[in-house]
């Protein structure tokens, strides 16, 4: 029989463990694991939140919410320590110590985003997996609902359908979509005609700040809230959560889809639609999908989807998807050529957060949010003038503050 060991030593054994594995990296993220555990509230201590590259759980923690393969090969850089957030305290905690050490953090819900930015990058990160954090709570008297960053579309859909057969909420139809991402950028679903996107139905939020402050819409104001609903959170804190207002739905609702071919007259039928979707009903929803491009009025959605392994493969598949973006050119708007933040793209530009950060993301920025770019440089500049918050397509700050 083995020594029974006190359960009075265990905490310090945890400690002891969690440092030890990490032996393997430097000693700058070592501290950074002493911050983290010095800077943890004694009643949700940060410890069973930290995994390393040793920890036996690491690899199936990073590769669970990683949704696009493309990122999850031998050779893409991996973050050198998770954070999965059980408490708010863990999230401030992380802001806090991740800035005293400068050290680059990328936030992740729910491992939706295109290129991987909430979990990739060139240079040394860690990740603050929000997963953990995905409460519900629905109030249908007042037809509101609290949802942290960390739940799924699914469940919110769910945990209302539980509550109520006639109320709703207009977002996205992938179920595996997190929250956090998806309700940040904007959010879009069938609903959008008659109840518009998902930002247009958030009256509160929670977010933590640069200073490791929680605030809600009152205390953080009404510039910050505008941000965050559909500028990208990740750009100016850790959003924990969104109070969203939920719509009335019929109790039975009508799907059905149409298949054509080209011989079938499809290409007539596109046309056609094109002057029919924006004047009918707005109880109804028409999505157009033509093989590889999912799209509505006046929004493209570009997508290629392959099941084989390997660089050339996947380089193949994406400049397929290049060329159809670039044979659109004459079809679409321009100056600027604008684009859905959700669907977000590399390909319209990088911010390496040096000293020409505005200048680059003003290349995406216009694209992505048009006049409203300035607005939220502005806002960023004064929530985040150190740029903490930063990403390869984040917000930057104006250009005479530090960067």
């Amino acid at each position: 029989m083995g020594a029974k060991i006190p359960l009075s030593l265990f905490p310090i054994l945890v400690l002891l463990s969690l440092i030890w594995s990490a032996s393997a990296t430097n000693s700058g993220h070592n501290t950074f694991i002493h911050c983290l555990i010095n800077h943890s509230d004694p009643s949700n201590p940060i410890t069973p939140a930290i995994f390393t590259p040793n920890n036996s759980s690491f690899s199936s923690v990073l590769q669970s919410y990683i949704r696009n393969l493309r990122f999850n090969t031998s050779t893409t850089r991996k973050p050198y320590l998770i954070i999965t957030a059980l408490h708010v305290s863990h999230v401030q905690t992380a802001v806090i110590c991740a800035q005293k050490h400068n050290l680059q953090m990328k936030i992740r819900s729910g491992g939706h985003d295109y290129e991987g930015v909430s979990y990739v990058a060139e240079v040394p990160f860690f990740i603050l997996d929000m997963f953990n954090l995905r409460s519900i709570e629905v109030d249908i008297n007042n037809e509101t609902a609290w949802v942290q960053a960390g739940a799924t579309l699914g469940e919110v859909y769910y945990r209302i359908a539980e509550k109520s057969k006639i109320h709703g909420f207009p977002a996205g139809v992938c179920p595996t979509v997190g929250v956090g991402g998806h309700i940040s950028g904007g959010g879009y679903g069938n609903m959008m005609r008659k109840y518009g996107l998902s930002v247009d139905n958030v009256i509160d939020a929670q977010i933590v700040d640069v200073e490791g402050r929680l605030l809600d819409r009152k205390s953080m104001g009404e510039d910050l809230f505008w941000a965050i609903t559909g500028g990208g959170g990740a750009s100016f804190g850790v959003v924990i959560s969104y109070k969203i207002k939920l719509v009335k739905v019929p109790e039975t609702v009508t799907v059905f889809q149409v298949r054509r071919t080209r011989e079938q007259n499809a290409t007539d039928i596109v046309y056609k639609w094109q002057h029919v979707a924006p004047t009918i009903d707005n109880d109804l929803f028409i999505r157009l999908i033509l093989d590889v491009v999912n799209g509505n009025l006046w929004k493209v959605q570009y997508q290629a989807n392959w099941n084989q392994p390997g660089k050339e493969v996947a380089e193949h598949y994406i400049n397929l998807t290049r060329k159809l973006h670039k044979y659109m050119t004459p079809f679409v708007s321009m100056n600027p050529r604008e684009a859905f933040f959700n669907y977000k793209d590399l390909d319209l530009g990088i911010n390496h957060n040096g000293k020409n950060s505005y200048d680059e993301g003003k290349v995406y920025g216009v694209m992505y949010f048009k006049d409203n770019f300035e607005r939220l440089v502005q806002i960023k500049t004064k929530v985040d003038p150190g740029n903490f918050f930063r990403n390869e397509q984040s917000i930057p700050t104006l250009p005479n503050r530090k960067s």
